[in-house]
């Protein structure tokens, strides 16, 4: 199991240190060379203070921008006690050197962010529940006041520091809050000269240009230092179109009734201002802009999320309980919506890049593990086919982006059963992929840019890694931050201590790391890529971005490519180079975490899927196909079919709510469980009365078939009779959609006594349907009594019949006829 950990445990320690110096005990203090683990602790100690940052300026540092960083942010008293001499100050940590340490710098101690400014009082007090704010200033250079020392481009981790002394005890550190500082470039600025008042009583220093005589002709400006673009990066971008499943489960298709939707929150994500009308303008907007960063973006659509919308641009309904999805239900509100943002997407992805995802983020390891081709099909192949009918498009093909970003090799084989495809994964799902992606491995790829690999033991799988450290804090982003399955234990942190200020400050940063990556390995000593390197960017299909956090992300992308930083490079363009690879000496491993496992669909669900989606295929063979009918039997069983992915999607099992996410795979499993229980009930078989008198013993039996379904279907009877009873098969029986059709079967009974016959309906593989019916049969037929009796006579006639003969053959008087002779 994976421990999530707080980063305010250096703040906790400091009160623990509090505790223990009252009471007389000397505490030992962590380093800057203690191990970043050891900085956490309990997140349940007693928290008095928390701080939390509101805005950064500038959030990028370019030779345009200021040479001052501001920082500004809140402190709130969350303890059971008032807090006095509440001061802050700005600190930063040694330039992120490596892709990983953009996540393990941000859960360094305190003593690890060693530059440092002057502490700058908030408050004198501070009371319970109280919250005051803050700014901090601090100039890039300077070497006369405190400064950032940021004299190189590159990407800086910043930590807000807090210290207060509590009642009852003494100055501890009682809380921080870290993020990343992109610095593309630092401008030219002149030195600090002066201290000025800030508004909250504390000082910061101020910058004066050699021009207003201000300054001393022995004080020296600082020249600009611009950004390395002798080595651009080739960046792609997956611009990721999905929800969570919206649609009310247990609900076969009808063709005429509206779909059933289990909320409305749709609609306000589709509107102005929501969350996926934000995704979609950024887009918009970059393509006015700065188009060419659409060059390497590529809108990744989710095919649940187009088949949901494409439903509401119709009257469509929500329920009032989504644990009663066929029970009361209200307009839905989203109509309008839904149509305005439909033909946008459909307007955007004519001129775009665009990819189908798989089926409502399905977790394909248990997909893998379930092997069964109906399902595979509408995970996989259906996909493609609903994006490029409802947008109009052709997709990219040859393209397979797993939501958990990692595989197993069962997994492999099955994305590969129909072809050569590539899987857009992280790095850390190969095995030594950090190293593949950076260039310095013993065996590096043979593909352009660097980033394309043949996967062992997988024939036709090919992989492009995405960066796993900035493909985390793109997912940290939002209102619903979540961590990767793929994120290691050393990296992994309580996001909900971070603000969404700060969650988006270490995105950027993570987008422009790789565009300033060292010329030469600190490790080895050996030149890196050259130009041209291949870098793929993948938020979680999920993504909660809000509409600025998107215009602010593509905002960086727009930024790099306009410094020279980056080159756009198409999808098609690394898909295609990654395929090259198929046929290269070498492979790579794949690797799958325990956390994957962990993240993954539930046994219960798949244990379920794998039950019903045998019972939907049976059903599905015996439904007619009527071309003049309204509705197919795909139609029909395939929102169940949907049903089922939907309950293995990883959407929400990443996030703060997972065990909710997990109780909703789960209820949406057995509300497909009971209406495939529905399905096989509504055909049944009855009959028109509890008993049947025969005249004769070859009689037919007359009974009722009844399919209460909007498609025809092919049944067969069986009977449970006596063995005094005939029942002739009466062969495969197609019943109307929602009619019946009255069953003549011939019947030969050789038993007078009244008899006990069970009828039921089956589909034509044995399957059975609906309940059965039990009759009973009496027959006015004597049977072998009869028999025996009809025989006696007979040989009683003939003999009289034969004696009568003889004696007139005689000429002799019949005694028989002594007293009638005259």
């Amino acid at each position: 199991m994976t421990v999530v950990v707080s980063r305010a445990g250096a703040a906790v320690l400091a009160v623990l240190v509090l505790v223990l110096t009252t009471a007389g005990v000397t505490p030992l203090l962590p380093t800057a060379s203690a191990n970043p683990a050891a900085a956490q602790t309990d997140p349940d100690e007693p928290r008095f203070l928390e701080l939390s940052i509101d805005e950064v300026t500038p959030q990028t540092v370019t030779l345009t921008s200021e040479s001052v960083v501001t920082v500004r942010g809140t402190v709130a008293n969350i303890g059971d006690r008032d807090v006095e001499d509440v001061w802050v100050r700005l600190q930063r940590a040694p330039v992120v050197s490596d892709s990983a340490a953009l996540r393990t710098s941000l859960s360094l101690d305190q003593a690890g962010f060693d530059t440092v400014g002057e502490f700058e009082e908030v408050a004198d007090r501070l009371g319970q529940g109280e919250r005051t704010d803050f700014e901090l200033e601090l100039p890039l250079r300077s070497d006369l006041v405190p400064s950032l020392d940021i004299d190189t481009p590159g990407v800086y981790p910043l930590l807000v520091n807090v210290n207060g002394v509590p009642e009852y005890g003494g100055a501890a550190r009682l809380d921080d809050a870290r993020f990343l500082l992109p610095v593309l470039a630092v401008p030219a600025s002149d030195e600090v000269t002066e201290e000025t008042e800030t508004g909250n009583g504390g000082s910061r220093g101020t910058t004066r240009s050699s021009d207003d005589g201000r300054l001393d002709r022995e004080e020296k400006a600082f020249p600009a230092v611009p950004p390395d673009v002798s080595r651009p990066a080739a960046v792609t971008m997956l611009w990721p179109l999905a929800d969570r499943p919206r649609l009310a489960a247990g609900v076969a298709g009808s063709g005429t009734e509206p779909v059933r939707l289990v909320d409305d929150d749709l609609a306000a994500s589709l509107t102005e201002g929501g969350r996926l009308d934000g995704l979609l303008r950024a887009v918009e907007d970059t393509a006015r802009t700065e188009p060419r960063v659409l060059e390497g973006l590529c809108l990744a659509v989710d095919p649940d999320l187009l088949v949901t919308v494409a439903n509401m641009t119709r009257d469509y309904l929500v329920v009032e309980d989504p644990n009663e999805p066929t029970g009361d239900a209200r307009p839905g509100s989203g109509t309008d919506a839904a149509v305005a943002w439909l033909e946008r997407l459909r307007a955007l992805a004519a001129t775009t890049c665009t990819m189908a995802v798989p089926f409502a983020q399905v977790d394909l390891t248990a997909l893998g593990d379930l092997a069964d081709s109906s399902l595979t099909d509408s995970a996989l192949e259906s996909p493609a086919v609903i994006v490029d009918s409802i947008l109009g498009v052709t997709s990219t093909p040859g393209v397979m982006w797993p939501d958990s970003g990692v595989l197993t090799e069962k997994t492999g084989s099955m994305l590969a059963a129909d072809g050569p495809v590539t899987a857009l994964v992280s790095d850390n799902a190969l095995e030594g992929g950090r190293a593949l992606l950076a260039g310095t491995s013993s065996t590096p790829s043979t593909a352009p840019g660097g980033n394309g690999f043949r996967i062992s033991g997988v024939s036709g799988l090919t992989a492009a890694l995405f960066d796993s450290s900035a493909s985390a804090a793109l997912a940290g982003m939002g209102t619903d931050p979540q961590t990767p399955s793929f994120v290691p234990s050393s990296a992994r942190y309580d996001l909900s201590r971070d603000s969404s200020t700060a969650r988006l400050q270490d995105a950027l940063g993570a987008l422009a790391w790789p565009a300033m990556v060292p010329t030469v390995s600190e490790v080895t000593g050996a030149a890196l890529p050259a130009a041209g390197r291949s870098v793929l960017f993948a938020p979680p299909q999920n993504w909660s971005a809000s509409p600025d956090d998107a215009a602010s992300v593509l905002s960086m992308l727009s930024t790099l490519v306009r410094s020279g930083l980056t080159t756009p490079r198409p999808l098609a363009a690394l898909v295609d180079a990654a395929a090259n690879t198929a046929n290269d000496p070498t492979a790579s491993m794949l690797v799958y975490p325990e956390q994957a496992i962990t993240d993954g669909a539930s046994a219960a669900v798949v244990s379920e899927a794998e039950e019903q989606i045998g019972r939907l295929d049976a059903i599905q063979t015996a439904l007619v196909e009527d071309p003049q009918a309204q509705l197919t039997p795909q139609q029909f069983t395939a929102p169940l079919r949907e049903d089922l992915l939907r309950a293995m999607s990883l959407a929400g099992r990443r996030g703060a709510d997972a065990d909710g996410a997990y109780a909703t795979g789960e209820h949406r499993a057995s509300e497909v469980r009971e209406a495939v229980d529905d399905i096989y009930d509504a055909v049944t078989v009855i009959s028109t009365g509890g008993v049947y008198t025969l005249t004769s013993e070859q009689s037919p039996l007359l009974l009722t078939a009844r399919n209460d379904l909007p498609v025809g279907i092919t049944v067969r009877l069986q009977v449970d009779a006596p063995d005094t009873v005939d029942i002739t098969d009466i062969g495969p029986t197609q019943l109307p959609p929602r009619g019946s059709r009255t069953l003549t079967v011939p019947a030969q009974i050789s038993d007078s006594r009244n008899l006990r016959l069970e009828f039921a309906l089956t589909t034509d593989s044995g399957l059975p349907l609906g309940s059965s019916t039990t009759v009973t049969v009496r027959s006015n037929a004597y049977g072998q009594i009869l028999a025996v009796v009809t025989g006696c006579a007979g040989a009683l006639l003939l003999f009289l019949a034969g004696r009568r003969l003889l004696h007139r053959f005689r000429g002799e008087p019949d005694p028989a006829d002594e007293g009638y002779e005259k």
